[in-house]
């Protein structure tokens, strides 16, 4: 909570005097399961609204691999629960609206931002905003290499196949967006775990998919590592909002509210399965 203050005052300061670029807090690419990457983006998003914690950027994985559904979606319509189960991937609701998406530990890195709004020039239309905020993964891409782009509404496209798809939400007085960047694709798993439709797996749907989304390696024709893109990533983010990224960690509070929320609704068949209801809304 100390250094939470001193961050806190230091920001205060920077913002008073212009002369400085705003300080984001990094928390480095790690790995979690999805319930636990779930909690910590709502966690941090809560205690940000308090003015608890600081802005942040951070980035991880997902192990096991996992589908996570839209704020609204109904899950047993989108996600084939029983493959799911037989290929130990966790199925998990996001507190962000959109689509199911298949999260695959040896293909993405995820980043989420959760800053208060009207702070690091992010505008209030939601739809410019993701056009700033994407523009950490546009120029992250293109310090590997990658001719990115930003694509309406909330797509980053690589010679006009989707490579990053994001989601935002705004509670509390806070900003959360999260978002995929795809480093390799496991189409098949994908086809087998979420509904997409009625036709078999077969190569002439793989390659209708591959037509309209692609991978980091496929565009370099070779493997990269998730360190690479990482620190090609944070140096992106920090060019498009102009920041200064600090490495930190979470605070103990935010460890505590993490673990709760982990417990009480990330975790619960109530929140993941069913439509969410008024106690999840209003948790704590």
């Amino acid at each position: 909570m100390f250094k939470s203050a001193i961050l806190l005052v230091g920001l205060s300061l920077v913002d008073k005097l212009g002369k400085e670029k705003p300080s984001v807090r990094l928390l480095k690419l790690e790995t979690y399961n999805a319930y636990m990457n779930m909690a910590i983006d709502e966690a941090i998003a809560r205690l940000r609204s308090k003015d608890r914690t600081v802005d942040t950027l951070r980035f991880y994985r997902w192990k096991p691999s996992a589908v996570s559904v839209g704020y609204f979606q109904n899950t047993a319509e989108e996600v084939d629960l029983d493959e799911c189960r037989r290929l130990n991937v966790d199925v998990v609701r996001r507190m962000t609206g959109g689509g199911a998406v298949y999260h695959d530990y040896n293909g993405e890195i995820t980043y989420s931002i959760i800053v208060k709004e009207d702070r690091l020039g992010i505008p209030r239309d939601i739809l410019k905003s993701y056009e700033v905020i994407c523009g950490g993964i546009v120029l992250g891409l293109r310090n590997l290499g990658l001719d990115a782009e930003f694509k309406p509404i909330n797509d980053v496209q690589v010679g006009g196949k989707k490579i990053s798809g994001n989601a935002q939400t705004r509670r509390w007085g806070t900003i959360l967006q999260h978002g995929t960047v795809l480093v390799d694709a496991d189409i098949k798993t994908m086809f087998r775990v979420l509904k997409v439709g009625k036709e078999k797996i077969s190569d002439k749907l793989i390659k209708a998919v591959e037509e309209r989304v692609t991978t980091i390696n496929r565009v370099l024709g070779k493997k990269i590592g998730f360190t690479e893109v990482y620190e090609a990533l944070k140096g992106g983010f920090e060019k498009a909002l102009n920041i200064k990224l600090h490495e930190g960690e979470l605070t103990e509070e935010e460890k505590d509210l993490s673990r709760e929320l982990y417990e009480k609704k990330y975790t619960r068949k109530e929140w993941n399965l069913e439509r969410p209801s008024k106690k999840f809304v209003e948790f704590l």
